[in-house]
């Protein structure tokens, strides 16, 4: 998930603010976690690290959406980020929308 920032078009500018999936996408590639793997497994590779969860950069815990996913048990990447994605989601809409 990327949302583009308003901008006025300078080059320092970034071209996308990352937050949600994407941002653990990466998080997890550079851990270098492989799948199968367990909620801790994961949380022992990545930390508590905060993710961001809108274009605000409003964060949660990845400890914190852990513990709001049902799963102890991920098959694969794709399945343990489709299993946090409704975390995400629904701190954006508790916390006002995209931007």
């Amino acid at each position: 998930m990327a949302a583009r920032p308003p901008g006025g078009g300078g080059s320092s500018e970034p071209d996308a603010i990352e937050f949600g999936i994407a941002v653990l996408d990466e998080r997890i590639d550079e851990a270098g976690v492989s799948f199968p793997a367990t909620a801790r497994e994961i949380r022992d590779a990545l930390g508590d690290r905060e993710i961001p969860y809108d274009a605000k950069g409003r964060t949660i815990a990845l400890g914190d959406a852990l513990d709001q996913v049902p799963q102890e048990r991920f098959e694969n990447e794709t399945a343990f980020l489709d299993a946090l994605y409704p975390v995400f989601d629904r701190k954006r809409r508790e916390s006002g929308g995209f931007l």
